[in-house]
């Protein structure tokens, strides 16, 4: 089982193209993935891009991915459940009245 901890969040101003926001990660206590792009889907849902490099001939390689389903899920599920509680947690300051 992966495990995905200490998430960060890089919100963006949202594009045209679906990009949110980007977020890193630890994975298994071993690996640290920087440069997570998350991406709404056209349902709405959320996809991860991982982190690639273009080489000198234009060709993309990707620098890290999951190669299983589980691992990719493990990692989606956690960064939108960090997401998700970052938005609550906005919405609930919003509703904060100030102080006179």
């Amino acid at each position: 089982m992966t495990t995905v901890t200490e998430i960060q969040i890089y919100p963006l101003k949202p594009r045209d193209n679906g990009l949110i926001a980007f977020a890193s990660c630890l994975i298994d206590g071993k690996f640290s993935v920087n440069s997570i792009a998350i991406r709404t889907t056209a349902s709405g849902d959320f996809k991860l891009l991982f982190p690639s490099k273009q080489l000198p001939n234009g060709k993309d390689v990707q620098v890290f991915y999951p190669i299983t389903t589980e691992a990719y899920e493990a990692i989606r599920c956690a960064i939108v459940l960090k997401m998700e509680q970052l938005s609550q947690k906005l919405e609930n300051s919003q509703h904060v009245l100030p102080s006179k």
